[in-house]
């Protein structure tokens, strides 16, 4: 057999032979698949080879593992066919992953330089992988140093790759870091129609890059709606960057950049969002060139050598926030998206749900409870059309949260709003007279004047009334308060409003009955029921000034000392009882009959007390002024305003007594003593009230009810007011003939004019000649026995007048009866010049007004200054 033996060995050589040929045909096409596919291409033929022959080709399945990061790898990887993935986990955020083509080669760098593996590598779909063994890697190094040095000039031009990238990057957030926006302020807040369709406009507009013009009042936040347009969009991650059009330049040069120079922000933004704000403020000369960029998308920077520069390409999206259509851009429909965002005034279904959420957003900030909103406060802020929209709201909300310290319910009083009326010619006292000032910010008013006059000089007049003669001709206490005290009162009401009540004895000794019980039981004093307060407050004070003006005159109070001695004391009583159950001055506030009258007239003041709501708004966060506190800079220790009312917030005198404890405690000089025309908050800011208007009337009446007498006289009627009961019928009848006379004069006005103004706002311009008529009443007392001071006084303590030559002064009848004709027609003609402004319609229109007031005027002129 020896033939056979030879032709098996020839076999199998030949087959030896077509091994190892196609063996080297392999590795040949694997070498020509390395130098094309992957980073190793620079390599010489024959290394190539080498590493072609050093691979072990491997079949994985999907989603297997290859290598576990932060371990050592035991080969490098080569990706024939299929994909990997790469990734590394993070504790403090998401994985960073990267999707591997064929051609990618893993963990080369790693067993170079001898490293655990940076990151984890599985497959995502069945992969060939081909493998070099780290031994036989390594060995391949050491043969071939060019791999190591390929590798070392691939990683150089990586590192200065990166370094480009990052000075760039760099040099991109220096230029942008100004006008970045980080993030979305906050949603669309509301359920109302427009907050719908806001909503489905914004994501109508981040559905694609078209560009956005968004316009509407100031205060809408309409760089919020584009921020949420932005971050909403397939964008998220690009920057967006706000400028203002008022601080560009005429040239353009932040925007466009220039030739050979600084690049402009169209260029560092790239692919992001470029926000206009302000739109209507644009330079005239960018007009042009922002119409071109939205029409073109191609913006040209500035050449100083006005060479004509290559147009460049935008790939910014370009959104612009306004407060009105530009008529250039929506002519020329360069605006992919136009959104119109409307006021809060139109949006009152939604001014609840934004309270909520801003008290919400507030309260979590600042680690204390939500508060809930009172319904009063609630359906004020609803009724008000805030001019400065939804970042009006917010400032709201904001100074009420802080002023409320810490309060489970959030009422009326605490939310104030701006109004330019408030600020119209007003003269500040306090900066034309800094020794004003400092007077009224001194211990001396009102607290020692009240505590080292008022207090006993009040006891002193009690007890000259209680115990003293009873008649008004030998009681100097009884003269003080009838003759002198009523005149100088309405006399002052025009210049120095409700100053009264700043040393008004009724609350001084309620407050010291308030520190006393204080000091001997300690307790929490009831808050205020501001509710009822407000809804009852003013009635009870009218039904206790009627009843005080009927037993007046009943009972002939002004020359019985010892009832006007009780009079003082029941009102005395009245602050008394009201300061031991609730805390501050609420009778002052609410119940105080003499207080109602003086908050009445003093709304015709020339003086008014109010703050600088911008001050207020934008410096202060303690509001002590309200609150009370400690000294704070220049502000003093105060407990705060008595009758609970902010200067900022004040629209109506009657809610000062001008005690000045805001000036005192306020560090940052924002409380005005206001010179003002007089009344003008009764056509500017005033809110009318029913009860107001029947004081009002009351004391139109009490002129009528104090002339009986002369009423007889002067027509001839015999009023039988010796009769106790007829007496009381005509008193009462006397206090209606004014109102009475109104609503006639007001039904006849609802006849003549189609649209007639309320008689709740009209009848305020009645207040002149109430109290011109008040005036001229008690100008007879105060000209005729005021003057008798000296002989009273020592009458008072029983010493015979008769024999004594004293002096006295008194004015003449025709001097009284002159100055009384001249107030009845001054007071008129105010009270005409003041009903047209409250009703801003013309004269013939209030005719029949105004002949009621000249009606009611003469028949007090005949009884009151004769025929």
């Amino acid at each position: 057999m020896p033939f056979a033996d030879s032709t098996i060995v020839l076999l199998q050589k030949g087959q030896t032979t077509i091994a190892s040929s196609k063996k080297a045909m392999d590795q040949a096409e694997r070498a020509t698949w390395l130098k094309q596919n992957t980073v190793l291409e620079s390599l010489s033929d024959e290394t190539l080879g080498a590493i072609a022959a050093a691979i072990q080709a491997e079949s994985v399945q999907e989603n297997r593992r290859l290598v576990l990061e932060d371990t050592m790898p035991a080969a490098v990887y080569i990706l024939h066919t299929g994909r990997i993935e790469s990734y590394r986990t993070s504790l403090t955020g998401l994985a960073k992953a990267t999707s591997l083509l064929p051609g990618a080669i893993v963990y080369l760098k790693e067993l170079l330089i001898n490293a655990v593996a940076e990151d984890t590598t599985i497959t995502l779909s069945d992969c060939v992988m081909w493998a070099i063994p780290r031994a036989d890697f390594l060995a391949l190094t050491q043969q071939y140093p060019e791999i190591s040095q390929t590798f070392s000039r691939n990683l150089a031009n990586e590192l200065e790759e990166v370094s480009l990238q990052l000075a760039f990057e760099r040099d991109r957030q220096a230029a942008l870091r100004p006008y970045v926006v980080p993030k979305v302020k906050r949603g669309i807040v509301g359920t109302s129609r427009y907050a719908v369709r806001i909503r489905q406009e914004i994501k109508k507009a981040a559905s694609d890059r078209q560009s956005v013009l968004i316009f509407g009042e100031p205060g809408l936040e309409k760089d919020n709606t584009a921020a949420l347009i932005h971050f909403g969009s397939g964008d998220r991650k690009e920057p967006m960057i706000q400028v203002n059009c008022n601080t560009l330049q005429p040239s353009g040069s932040e925007l466009f950049g220039r030739v050979g120079g600084k690049s402009g922000l169209l260029d560092w933004i790239g692919r992001g969002t470029i926000l206009l704000n302000n739109l209507e403020a644009i330079p005239t000369e960018l007009e042009e060139k922002l119409a071109h960029l939205l029409a073109t998308g191609e913006f040209s920077p500035l050449d100083r050598d006005d060479a004509a520069p290559t147009p460049r390409r935008c790939e910014a999206r370009i959104m612009m926030t306004s407060e009105k259509v530009l008529p250039r851009l929506e002519r020329g429909k360069l605006v992919g998206h136009t959104i119109k965002i409307p006021p809060l005034r139109v949006r009152k279904a939604d001014i609840q749900a934004q309270i909520e959420y801003y008290l919400s957003l507030l309260s979590r900030s600042r680690g204390i409870p939500k508060p809930t909103v009172a319904p009063e406060a609630l359906r004020r802020l609803q009724g008000y059309d805030f001019p400065g929209n939804a970042v009006e709201l917010q400032s709201l909300i904001t100074r009420a949260l802080t002023q409320s310290d810490g309060a489970a319910e959030l009422t009326e009083e605490v939310f104030w709003a701006a109004s330019v009326k408030t600020r119209r010619f007003r003269i500040n006292l306090l900066n034309a007279y800094p020794k004003l000032r400092q007077f009224l910010r001194s211990p001396w008013y009102p607290d020692r004047l009240n505590y080292g006059f008022t207090l006993g000089f009040f006891a002193v007049v009690v007890a000259v009334l209680m115990f003293g003669p009873q008649s008004r001709d030998r009681n100097i206490a009884l003269n003080f308060f009838w003759a002198w005290w009523w005149m100088l009162m309405l006399v002052a009401f025009p210049f120095v409003g409700r100053l009264w009540c700043a040393v008004c004895p009724f609350m001084i000794y309620g407050e010291l009955a308030q520190k006393i019980s204080l000091w001997i039981y300690p307790r929490q004093l009831q808050p205020w029921a501001r509710i009822e307060a407000e809804k009852w407050g003013g009635w009870f004070l009218f039904g206790m000034f009627a009843l005080i003006l009927l037993w007046e005159e009943l009972w002939n109070l002004e020359n019985v000392a010892y009832l006007s001695g009780c009079l003082l004391l029941l009102i005395t009583a009245g602050a008394v009882i009201f300061s031991l159950l609730f805390e501050r001055r609420f009778w002052c506030r609410y119940l105080c009959p003499i207080g109602g009258m003086n908050g009445l007239f003093a709304k015709l003041s020339m003086i008014e007390l109010r703050a600088q709501q911008g001050i207020c708004s934008a410096t202060c966060t303690t509001y002590q002024c309200y609150k009370g506190g400690p000294q704070k800079g220049e502000g003093l220790e105060t407990g705060g305003c008595p009758v609970y009312s902010h200067p900022a917030q004040l629209q109506d005198n009657k809610d000062c007594v001008l005690c000045m404890t805001c000036l005192k405690a306020c560090p940052h000089r924002s409380v005005e003593l206001n010179f003002r025309p007089p009344g003008i908050e009764l056509w500017t800011t005033h809110k009318p009230s029913y009860a107001e208007i029947a004081l009002l009337f009351l004391l139109f009446g009490a002129v009528f009810l104090h002339r009986l007498p002369e009423i007889e006289q002067q027509f001839g009627w015999n009023l039988h007011l010796n009769n106790f009961g007829i007496h009381a019928g005509v008193s009462v009848l006397a206090l209606l003939i004014p109102g009475t006379i109104a609503l006639v004069a007001h039904a006849v006005i609802r006849l003549l004019n189609a649209k007639p103004r309320p008689f709740l706002e009209l009848a305020y311009g009645y207040l002149p000649i109430v109290l011109g008529s008040s005036l001229a009443h008690y100008l007879r007392l105060g000209l005729t026995e005021a003057g008798r001071v000296i002989p009273v006084t020592i009458a008072t303590f029983g010493a015979d007048t008769q024999n004594l030559s004293l002096p006295i002064a008194v004015a003449d009848p025709a001097v009284i009866a002159f100055l009384q004709g001249v107030t009845f027609t001054f007071s008129f003609w105010l009270s005409v010049f003041l009903t047209q402004k409250i009703a801003r319609q013309p004269i013939w229109n209030l005719l029949p007004q105004h002949m009621s007031m000249a009606a009611i005027g003469s028949i007090l002129w005949v009884i009151v200054v004769g025929w």
